[in-house]
């Protein structure tokens, strides 16, 4: 599968990761999830923490809309902007889709494309595997500017409160872009940014194959913290409050305070450890995330125990992402499985067999869900 070539660039043979602390020793986060609008879900993971999260916006059972078909695999998320959905494929193109019909607005070539879109005041920002990062109309789809690294970008972009667009490369640079293309600062790391950024206030996030969650200031570019995982990331980080959480290649998930730059709580699962490439959605008491075990984990949030877990048909490298009481997330295979699973139990309320493996993360707006296949076909569930 091509989506997970850019493995190789962490170096397989060094999964080993965070530090490990002590389950008692957490004290109790604050429980102020971001969740994203109802109406709209701008970047990967819906807002700028990366929290996956909406509070009600869909109906408790969905059906299938409709469906749109690219000529490659769609293996990122999608971008909902004011009733129209934003998605690009490996087919090198840039689509943009009616919401309401699933008819297409305009498509537009640029290069093989992973990374999730982002959209702001009228602009769709998105990379591609060549290492370019483009700027494109949204209303037209025309390009306006596109800016080149030296790596692939499998990163979505993020948006800083000073304007900034926010995007890792393989190139092992966090770059920030003024809307005019150019890059007004980078930050180095020791190995390819995966990830997406996650932006919380003046600070951004970053984690890669530098075994290193970087902390910094969105302004000026200069670090402010770093704290060691010991080890690799290859999802990306979601931030609630001052807890940071994110799964790493070493068969961990991390609960860590960014502010006192210590790791407060590890979850390893009991049975056939395998790495977390899906990030996490964040609820107000739970954390809910993806394993190549094939499974999918609910972990309590002040402490990191498993609240409960779903064995599902495939491993689960897409991201899931949480609406009221329902968690939607898909999985590899064959024959894609998509499933929408109770918030409280993890029992399977529905389940979808789609044309292909699901690696992206689902978006959310208008009171749909769309999610993506590795056989090129966008799905829209509703009522």
């Amino acid at each position: 599968m091509r989506w997970l070539a850019w493995v190789r660039w962490c170096g397989v043979s060094g999964f080993a990761v965070l530090l490990l602390a002590s389950v008692g020793a957490m004290q109790e986060a604050p429980q102020t999830v971001r969740e994203a609008p109802a109406s709209d879900w701008p970047t990967f993971r819906g807002n700028p923490q990366q929290t996956g999260y909406v509070e009600a916006a869909l109906p408790d059972k969905l059906e299938i809309r409709w469906k749109f078909k690219t000529s490659d695999a769609i293996e990122g998320a999608a971008a909902i902007v004011q009733g129209v959905v934003y998605v690009g494929s490996f087919d090198q193109h840039l689509y943009a889709i009616d919401l309401a019909s699933g008819t297409q607005k305009w498509k537009t070539k640029l290069g093989p494309i992973k990374a999730a879109p982002g959209v702001r005041e009228g602009v769709v920002y998105v990379g591609d595997v060549d290492g370019k990062f483009y700027a494109v109309a949204a209303d037209s789809g025309k390009l306006l500017w596109q800016f080149a690294t030296e790596g692939e970008i499998t990163s979505g972009c993020n948006f800083s409160k000073e304007g900034l667009i926010l995007v890792g490369s393989h190139d092992q640079n966090l770059y920030a872009i003024d809307r005019s293309g150019k890059a007004v600062w980078q930050f180095r790391t020791e190995g390819p940014v995966n990830g997406s950024p996650a932006v919380v206030g003046n600070r951004t996030f970053i984690a890669g194959c530098d075994s290193i969650l970087h902390v910094l200031d969105t302004t000026s570019g200069k670090e402010v913290a770093a704290i060691d995982l010991e080890g690799q990331a290859g999802a990306s980080a979601a931030v609630d409050g001052d807890r940071l959480y994110v799964g790493t290649m070493n068969n961990q998930v991390l609960g860590i305070d960014w502010k006192q730059k210590k790791v407060v709580w590890t979850f390893e699962a009991r049975k056939r450890q395998q790495p977390f490439y899906s990030s996490a959605a964040v609820t107000k008491d739970l954390i809910v995330v993806g394993s190549r075990d094939k499974r999918l984990y609910a972990l309590q949030r002040t402490t990191g125990r498993e609240a409960w877990s779903l064995l599902t048909e495939g491993r689960v490298d897409a991201s899931p992402v949480v609406v009221g009481n329902r968690v939607y997330v898909g999985s590899l295979g064959d024959e894609g499985m998509f499933y929408s699973l109770d918030l409280t139990t993890g029992a399977i309320v529905q389940k979808w067999s789609l044309d292909g493996a699901v690696t992206g993360s689902a978006a959310v707006g208008g009171g749909v869900l769309v999610v993506g296949t590795e056989k090129g076909t966008l799905y829209c569930f509703g009522k």
